[in-house]
C-alpha cells in the first residue's frame, strides 16, 4: 500500500485533502456539548385540572394517563407527580438511542386514548405531550428599572410577543413562562349572587351564551334564485372584547322588565390567568420564559439563535423594558469547549517545536506537522458518522491522541533519513525501502494502542456512554493516523525531504550542536543509573513493590465520583416554608434571600421564581438562580461557586421559618437538579400512604445518623391539614339540590371556572368566573355560598355541607405507576456515591 501511494503522491494529497473536507463538513453539523448525552431520552405529559387536590389529581387525571401509557416501546421508566396547584406530570424515559419523535408520536397516541376518560374540564384546556432536556438550558427575563409595568402586564407582553418567536427556534425543545398573560377574571360577590337569586352557573351560563361568534351567512348565498344581483357577507355577534362590554353581560330580566347585569353582581378586571407564579431579577418585578433545550440541538447554536431573535423582538419593546439573561448554561459550555480547543493548539504548537528541536530540519518536521490536521479532521468525519458530539471528552480524547498520531509520521521520518544518512540513497528510493521495514511495525502499534483504548467503548451504563466517545475518538484519531503514516507521509517524504549525503551527523554547532551534547550527555547518564540500578535490582525492586502498594493503597482510599462538581459561574437555591404558609410570607423570606446574594461581590444578575420549586408548586414553594461573574472576575478559592453556597449555609440557617437550599448545579443537568444522588422509595406492596410516609421517615431518620450521607431530604412536600367537604347527599335530595349543582358550584366558587375564551389585541384569552378574595380567606364562607333548588328557591351549601379537619398530602409521586418518594442528598466529604 505504501508503494502505491509513493508512487501517486497526487493521489495521497487527494486522498488526505477529501478527509479534510468530510471533516471540516462534519464540524458544522456535529452538535455542541459539555459533556455527551447521558441521559435517557424523555417525554413530558402535562395536564391541569383548576382547583382540584392532589388525591383528586392523582385518581382522575394522573393515574388514567398512566394506565394508558404502559406498553410504549423502549420504555424505560416513568415518574409522575399531582399537586394541589392542578397540575398533573408525567415524564416517560426511554432507553438510549429511542429516536425522541417517533417516542413522542407513540405517547401522544396513547394519550389521546385517554383523554376520553378525563374531566371534562381538563379536556377543555388540553393535555401537552412534548420532548425536551430535564433541566432549564436559559432564562430569559423582562423587567423595567422604574418598575412601570408589573409582572402581569410583562407577563402578557411576552405571552403575546415573545413566547412563540421563541418556541419557533430551532433547538428550543420547551419553553415555559413565569408569570401570566391576561385573562378576563369575574370576581363574585355571592351576598350580591344570592340577593338576586342567582348561582355562579348562572354567571357561567350567561358568558357561555353572550360572549360567542354567531356565523349568520350570506345573503344571496347559493342556491339563488334567477336574477339576483346581490350577494354579501353578514356579520353577526362576536366575542366580547372589552370590561365594559363583559361588564353589561345580561344576566337576568325581572318581571317589572329591570335588569341584572354582570356588574351588579361581580367585579370584572382585566388579571392574570394564573397568579401561582411570580417572578422578580435583581429586586424588580419581572416575568421569564424558561428555556429546555430540544434533545440532540446544539447548545451553543440554540443560545446564540435565542439571543438574535431577542435582538430583533426588543426593536418593538414598550418604552423602558429591558431583557436580561439571569441563566445561560451554554456560556460555561463554550468556555469549557474554547478551553480545550487552546489545549489542542497549544498541544500542537508544543509538538510542532519538541519535533523541530530533535529532527533539526524544517522539512522533516512539517511532514508530521501537516499529518496532524488532516489526522484529527478525518476523526471529526468518524465522529458525525458515529452520532457523537463536539464534547469535553470527545475533545480531550483528541489533546490526548496528538502525541500519538506524529509518532507515526516521526518513525517513517527519522527512518527515511536514517537510511539516506547510512546508504545515500535518494529520498524516493529511501522512502521505499524505509516503508518496506516498517509497515508491519506501524500496523502493530497502531493495533497494540486500539486494543488499549477500545474496550472503554463497550462499558455498560452512563460510564460507558460517557467514555465511548472519548474512546472511539481517540482510536479514531489513531488508525487515521496509520492510514497517513502508509500513505501521505510516505508521499511526503519522497517529495519534500531533501538528499542527505552518505555518513552525515546532527549538527555540531550553535544551538542544536549545544542540544546534541546536552542530550547526549544525559543519555550516557541515564544509562550508568540503570546500570547500577541493575546491580542492586533486589533493592530497586522491593522498593518498586512498596510504591506499587502505596499507590494501590491510596487508590482504594480515594474517595470516586462520577463527575467532579464544577464552577459553572451559576448557582440554584431552593426554597421552601412549611404546607399552608401563604405566598406572603414565601416572598418575606424570598426577600431576604435576595437581599443577602445582591450583596456578594461574586453576584451578578439574581432572579427569583415564587410559587416553583423543586419539590413541587405551591404558595409555599420558591427557587432562584444567581449568576455569578465571570471566572476572571472572582479569582480565589473563596469566590467559587462552593464558596458562595458554603457562606450562604451559615447565612440562611439562622432562617426557622424556611428551609433553604444552596445547591450547586451537576456536571451534567439531565441527570438531575444538583450534585449527589436521588433513590425513590416505592409501594410495590399496596401498603397505603400511611406506611410509606412511615416508612420514608424511617429512611430519613437512618440517613441521618449515617456518616456515608449529608443534606438527605425528600424532594417533595410533607403532608399537611387540610379541610374536607362532606355533602350529605341525602339532606341536598330532600331540599331539591343536584348534586351537579353543588359540585360546580364548590369549584366555580374555589377553585376557578375557565368559561370561554376572548380576544385581546392579537391574542386569544381566557375567561374565568370565581369568587373574589375577601369570600374565599375562611372556611366559614362556605355559608355565604348558595345554590338553587328544583322550585327556584336559595338554599345555602351549609344546609347539607359539612366542612373538617384531615390530614393529606398537597403532592403525591408515583414511580413506575406506585406510590412513592423521591429523596436526594450528597455523598459526606471523602465519601463517594
Amino acid at each position: 500500500m505504501a508503494r502505491f501511494f509513493i508512487d501517486r503522491p497526487v493521489f495521497a494529497w487527494v486522498v488526505s485533502i477529501l478527509i479534510m473536507v468530510l471533516g471540516g463538513l462534519a464540524i458544522t453539523q456535529l452538535p455542541i456539548a459539555q459533556y455527551p448525552s447521558v441521559a435517557p431520552p424523555s417525554i413530558s405529559v402535562t395536564a391541569n385540572y383548576a382547583g382540584a387536590s392532589a388525591e383528586t389529581l392523582q385518581e382522575t387525571v394522573t393515574s388514567i394517563i398512566e394506565q394508558q401509557l404502559n406498553g410504549i416501546d423502549n420504555l424505560l421508566y416513568m415518574s409522575s407527580s399531582s399537586d394541589a396547584s392542578g397540575l398533573a406530570t408525567v415524564t416517560l424515559y426511554f432507553l438510549p438511542g429511542t429516536n425522541p419523535d417517533t417516542a413522542q408520536v407513540q405517547v401522544q397516541n396513547k394519550v389521546q386514548l385517554a383523554t376520553s376518560s378525563l374531566p371534562q374540564t381538563v379536556q377543555q384546556q388540553g393535555v401537552v405531550v412534548a420532548k425536551a432536556t430535564r433541566n432549564f438550558m436559559m432564562f430569559l427575563n423582562l423587567s423595567t428599572l422604574d418598575d412601570s409595568l408589573d409582572e402581569v402586564a410583562l407577563g402578557n407582553y411576552i405571552a403575546s410577543s415573545v413566547l412563540d418567536p421563541i418556541r419557533r427556534v430551532s433547538g428550543v425543545g420547551e419553553a415555559n413562562m413565569f408569570g401570566s398573560q391576561y385573562a378576563m377574571r369575574i370576581w363574585l360577590n355571592p351576598d350580591k349572587l344570592n340577593s338576586f337569586s342567582l348561582t355562579p352557573a348562572d354567571v357561567t351560563a350567561a358568558i357561555e351564551n353572550q360572549n360567542k361568534h354567531v356565523p349568520v351567512g350570506q345573503v344571496g348565498a347559493n342556491p339563488a334564485v334567477d336574477g339576483q344581483q346581490l350577494n354579501v357577507i353578514m356579520q353577526g355577534r362576536s366575542t366580547l372584547r372589552t370590561v365594559p362590554e363583559f361588564e353589561n353581560i345580561l344576566l337576568r330580566t325581572n318581571p317589572d322588565g329591570s335588569r341584572v347585569l354582570l356588574k351588579d353582581a361581580a367585579r370584572v378586571a382585566l388579571g392574570a390567568e394564573n397568579y401561582g407564579t411570580k417572578a422578580r431579577v435583581n429586586g424588580h418585578p419581572s416575568a421569564a420564559v424558561a428555556i429546555k433545550l430540544s434533545p440532540s440541538a446544539n447548545a451553543l447554536k440554540t443560545a446564540e439563535a435565542i439571543r438574535k431573535k431577542v435582538r430583533e423582538l426588543s426593536k418593538f419593546f414598550p418604552p423602558g423594558v429591558r431583557v436580561d439573561y439571569p441563566l445561560d448554561t451554554s456560556t460555561f459550555v463554550k468556555i469549557s469547549i474554547e478551553e480545550v480547543l487552546q489545549t489542542l493548539v497549544e498541544a500542537i504548537i508544543l509538538v510542532f517545536l519538541v519535533m523541530y528541536l530533535f529532527l533539526q530540519n524544517i522539512r522533516a518536521t512539517l511532514i508530521p506537522t501537516i499529518v496532524v490536521p488532516v489526522a484529527l479532521l478525518g476523526t471529526f468525519g468518524a465522529m458525525q458518522a458515529f452520532g457523537f458530539s463536539i464534547n469535553v471528552l470527545t475533545m480531550f480524547g483528541m489533546v490526548l491522541a496528538i502525541g500519538i498520531l506524529v509518532d507515526d509520521a516521526i518513525v517513517v521520518v527519522e527512518n527515511v533519513e536514517r537510511i539516506m544518512a547510512e546508504e545515500g540513497l535518494p529520498p524516493l528510493e529511501a522512502t521505499r525501502k524505509a516503508m518496506d521495514q516498517i509497515t508491519g511495525a506501524l500496523i502493530g502499534i497502531s493495533l497494540v494502542l486500539t486494543a488499549v483504548f477500545i474496550p472503554m467503548a463497550f462499558f455498560s451504563g452512563s460510564v460507558g456512554t460517557i467514555y465511548r466517545q472519548f474512546s472511539l475518538a481517540l482510536v479514531s484519531s489513531m488508525l487515521f493516523s496509520t492510514f497517513l503514516a502508509m500513505s501521505l507521509t510516505p508521499a511526503l517524504c519522497a517529495t519534500l525531504l531533501k538528499p542527505i549525503p552518505k555518513g552525515h551527523n546532527h549538527q555540531k554547532h550553535g544551538l542544536f550542536g549545544w542540544f546534541n551534547r546536552s542530550f547526549a550527555k544525559a543519555t550516557t547518564s541515564y544509562q550508568s543509573t540503570v546500570a547500577r540500578i541493575l546491580r542492586h535490582r533486589r533493592i530497586f525492586m522491593a522498593l518498586f513493590a512498596v510504591i506499587v502498594f502505596l499507590v494501590g493503597f491510596i487508590y482504594v482510599k480515594m474517595p470516586s465520583s462520577f463527575l467532579p462538581g464544577e464552577d459553572q459561574g451559576y448557582f440554584i437555591t431552593n426554597i421552601q416554608l412549611p404546607v399552608g404558609a401563604t405566598q406572603e410570607r414565601t416572598d418575606h423570606v424570598l426577600k431576604q434571600v435576595e437581599e443577602y446574594f445582591l450583596k456578594q461581590p461574586e453576584i451578578e444578575s439574581f432572579i427569583t421564581v415564587a410559587g416553583f420549586s423543586f419539590n413541587g408548586r405551591g404558595q409555599n414553594s420558591a427557587l432562584s438562580f444567581g449568576r455569578l461573574k465571570d471566572w476572571s472576575e472572582r479569582k480565589g478559592a473563596e469566590h467559587t461557586v462552593q464558596a458562595v453556597i458554603k457562606r450562604a449555609f451559615g447565612r440562611f440557617s439562622s432562617i426557622k421559618d424556611a428551609v433553604i437550599f444552596p445547591l450547586n448545579p451537576p456536571a451534567i443537568a439531565e441527570l438531575g437538579n444538583s450534585t449527589g444522588f436521588d433513590l425513590q422509595l416505592q409501594d410495590l406492596g399496596g401498603l397505603g400512604h400511611e406506611k410509606l410516609l412511615e416508612a420514608r421517615n424511617q429512611l430519613l431518620e437512618m440517613c441521618g445518623r449515617s456518616k456515608l450521607v449529608v443534606g438527605v431530604r425528600v424532594q417533595g412536600l410533607d403532608d399537611a391539614s387540610q379541610l374536607k367537604i362532606d355533602v350529605d347527599e341525602g339532606k341536598a335530595g330532600a331540599l331539591g339540590v343536584a348534586l351537579a349543582d353543588i359540585n360546580s358550584t364548590l369549584q366555580t366558587s374555589f377553585g376557578s371556572a375557565y368559561v370561554n375564551n376572548f380576544i385581546n389585541g392579537n391574542r386569544v384569552q381566557r375567561v374565568i368566573v370565581q369568587l373574589d378574595a375577601p369570600y374565599r380567606m375562611s372556611p366559614d364562607d362556605i355559608q355565604r355560598i348558595f345554590v338553587r333548588n328544583r322550585t327556584g328557591t336559595m338554599v345555602p351549601l351549609s344546609a347539607f355541607c359539612t366542612v373538617r379537619w384531615v390530614y393529606g398530602s398537597p403532592q403525591l409521586q408515583n414511580y413506575n405507576g406506585f406510590p412513592a418518594y423521591e429523596i436526594v442528598g450528597v455523598a459526606a466529604p471523602g465519601r463517594s456515591t
